[in-house]
């Protein structure tokens, strides 16, 4: 089909795996731009040498350039494409790593190109450290700092707590300056001495800058280099802002306003100062908060229009009058999903923003079997909670690792740590394969039952095992339309397997290194990956290779979510960020900072309004994406939560963490007090209301089984899943 403009490949062609077979092929939607032309051989002129231009309005001029590229993203979300030809990357060959030679890639020398930014050389190390020359005496560094820290310290108090972030990254950069310039003795005394004035969540940055004692240590160091590529950012007023300068002139302090000026990214907004809870809510990131910018682009949160179908009105009148007894009860429902597909979301983007594959007669049917079960469907509230259905893995010695639920609640899977995917049905029904192709060709095709005939009865289990990884299975997710199963592994690979014949049809290479997460589209066909590389990869099914690669985070993308409308993918790092990517351009649009630590969990509002995000430090942050701001703070977990999920209808939040507890929390009642009149646009941050435990609707013990998983029914009911612990 025709799918989104596909990226060319990153440094090695990705060859196919010989075990997994082609892509499967489906019908394609309307042609969206030009069909791509062959990819050239080697030594072949393209378009862009012949003098040819790209014509597609949908794919990226980019794509017409001689050399293999790749398209990334900077840490400011600029679209970036990098050069990656044999000869350059040899040229990186120092690097103990790629994700350390991507790293000097991207921010090597640069010349602009139509708005984007090309990477014309690359540096070596040295050159990446240059910025840490000598500047002063290295006696002096304590006492600058300490000069600094009384001023801030004796400065009033609406102004404290904003310089009082100039703390760690001045305390960094000053301690790198040191070991760089081969001053270890001053170096480690000035480590001695501030380390511990440092904010409580930035202590695993402190340890592993702890082990940075000598100039060779810096060379091949990634968190050093994002330290020195990435410019923190720090949020301050500006009467605070031009208090810190007079101060430094004053005081003739070269040496901290030079670093100040390098390495330091000051946002400056005009307003009272933020206050100590304001500020500690918003920061924490590896690269200290993102910039206003970063969150001003506009964002279509609102849902696509529904496709017009068909629905047996009078069965399901006649399936109320039996259940309840009151036909009209359900006419409401049915008029408000005809009004859905009749008028559309204000903000919702254009119906054809992005190709989405075209509803086939399953997808249709499966639609009115959810219009008919959201017709019984449980209204949840403050005095209606969901009953929990928990599903407790027992003897999970190889290790749970990964689990997922159909949306049907008709089967669910689990990823293992000894390379298995195991697929379970829910239901009386057990998994059954397709024929063998001699005995497919006595069937009836023209029978209705055709599709119940081509399944073999011999092949019937509750249980189905796929083999196929060769490391720990770390994502699974089911299709829409159940027909397909996606899996990532330690391996690096992403595999497409068949829940028609329970086997692997598609082995996807592109990851370098083990992939944590993956998740197919609302839509089906799109798919998106997130690995230990630190980028996320946009997939189609029937493509071997990327159609986007979404670079820009400084650590591992540990959990990758579809917005409902699937023009947009968030993706949770442990450098303690969220992003939310567009599909279309591959642009950042929205940089979320607040988590104390690695990210692992990802929520949309089933209205595409709002996001949930959970991570290592036991909280839950709620976001305004059409705003790009925290509107929320849900406090009570005690450990990681690793699975949050909105019921049907958005009235619950529910929470799930590895302290073994399953919370519920009032949706609603988080987001019906945000005024767009709250939003104090210039400053970037709003006051974040002290009710958390208000809206804790209910706390759910398991007898020690951590939460990985949630899953509200079509009826919301919510299931629960995880692995027994007997520690």
């Amino acid at each position: 089909m025709a799918a989104l403009p596909e990226e060319p490949a990153e440094v090695v062609a990705v060859k196919p795996d010989p075990d997994a077979g082609t892509p499967p092929q489906q019908p394609p939607p309307p042609a969206w731009g030009r069909p791509r032309a062959a990819r050239p051989r080697a030594g072949q002129p393209t378009g862009a040498e012949s003098g040819e231009r790209c014509q597609s309005g949908g794919c990226f001029p980019q794509t017409c350039a001689p050399s293999p590229l790749m398209a990334a993203q900077d840490a400011e979300g600029f679209l970036c494409v990098l050069h990656l030809s044999r000869g350059r990357v040899s040229h990186c060959a120092f690097a103990s790593s790629f994700r350390l030679a991507y790293k000097l890639l991207l921010y090597g020398n640069t010349f602009a190109v139509g708005g984007g930014v090309v990477v014309e050389d690359q540096p070596d190390v040295s050159a990446v450290l240059s910025a840490y020359n000598q500047q002063g005496d290295p006696t002096l560094y304590e006492e600058y700092y300490s000069g600094l820290k009384h001023f801030i310290e004796c400065s009033l108090d609406c102004h404290r707590a904003e310089l009082s972030q100039l703390f760690y990254p001045l305390f960094v950069h000053m301690y790198l300056e040191l070991v760089y310039n081969q001053h270890e003795s001053e170096a480690k005394s000035f480590f001695e001495r501030f380390h511990g004035d440092q904010e409580c969540y930035y202590q695993d940055d402190l340890r592993v800058l702890s082990s940075l004692t000598k100039k060779e240590h810096m060379k091949g160091n990634e968190t050093m280099l994002d330290f020195r590529t990435s410019k923190f950012v720090l949020r301050i007023s500006r009467d605070s802002y031009q208090l810190l300068k007079r101060h430094l002139q004053e005081k003739q302090n070269n040496q901290i306003w030079n670093i100040v000026q390098e390495h330091l990214y000051i946002d400056i907004f005009d307003g009272m100062p933020r206050s100590k809870q304001q500020i500690d809510a918003m920061v924490g990131s590896l690269a200290g908060e993102a910039k206003r910018e970063a969150n001003k682009a506009k964002v279509f949160f609102g849902l696509l229009k529904e496709p017009e179908f068909d629905v047996p009105l009078d069965d399901e009148d006649d399936e109320g009058e039996n259940e309840e007894g009151k036909p009209k009860k359900k006419k409401p429902k049915k008029d408000s999903v005809g009004s859905k597909s009749k008028k559309q979301d204000p903000n919702a983007p254009p119906q054809n923003r992005i190709p989405l594959p075209e509803l086939k007669d399953s997808d249709k049917l499966d639609k009115i079997m959810n219009v008919k079960e959201a017709a019984r469907r449980v209204r949840l509230g403050p005095d209606c909670l969901p009953s929990i259905c928990f599903y407790t893995f027992l003897n999970a010695y190889q290790g749970l690792t990964a689990v997922d639920i159909t949306d049907d609640s008709s089967m669910i899977v689990g990823g293992f740590a000894d390379s298995t995917v195991r697929v379970w049905s829910v239901t009386p029904k057990k998994l059954r394969s397709v024929k063998t192709a001699a005995d497919l060709s006595l069937i009836d095709k023209e029978s209705d039952d055709v599709l119940e005939r081509i399944m073999d009865e011999k092949t019937a289990s509750e249980l189905k095992i796929l083999y196929g990884h060769s490391g720990p299975v770390y994502g699974t997710s089911f299709s829409p339309d159940r027909n397909y199963l996606l899996s990532c592994s330690e391996d690096g690979t992403v595999r497409l397997w068949s829940l028609q014949t329970f086997t692997c049809l598609v082995g996807y290479k592109g990851h370098n290194y083990p992939v944590w997460d993956t998740q197919f589209s609302p839509y089906g066909y799109y798919f998106v990956s997130g690995g230990h590389d630190r980028v996320a990869r946009l997939w189609a099914t029937d493509h071997y290779q990327p159609l986007r690669i979404f670079a820009g985070h400084l650590a591992d993308v540990t959990c990758t979510r579809f917005h409902p409308n699937s023009n947009y993918i968030a993706t949770g790092s442990a450098d303690r960020t969220v992003r939310l990517w567009d599909v279309l351009n591959g642009n950042c649009v929205r940089i979320f900072t607040g988590h104390k630590g690695p990210i692992h969990s990802l929520a949309f509002s089933p209205n595409g309004r709002f996001l949930a995000t959970g991570a290592t430090d036991g909280r839950v942050l709620l976001w305004d994406i059409g705003h790009g701001l925290m509107v929320g703070e849900l406090k009570g977990h005690t450990d990681t939560i690793y699975a949050l999920r909105f019921s049907r209808d958005g009235e619950i939040l529910a929470s799930g963490s590895m302290d073994n507890t399953v919370r519920l929390w009032d949706a609603v009642k988080a987001f019906e007090d945000l005024e767009t009149d709250d939003f104090t646009t210039a400053t970037g941050h709003i006051n974040l209301p002290e009710n958390s435990q208000d809206l804790l609707l209910g706390t759910y013990m398991t007898k020690s089984t951590p939460v990985v998983h949630l899953h509200f029914t079509r009826r919301n009911l919510l299931l629960a899943a995880g692995a027994y612990s007997s520690q």
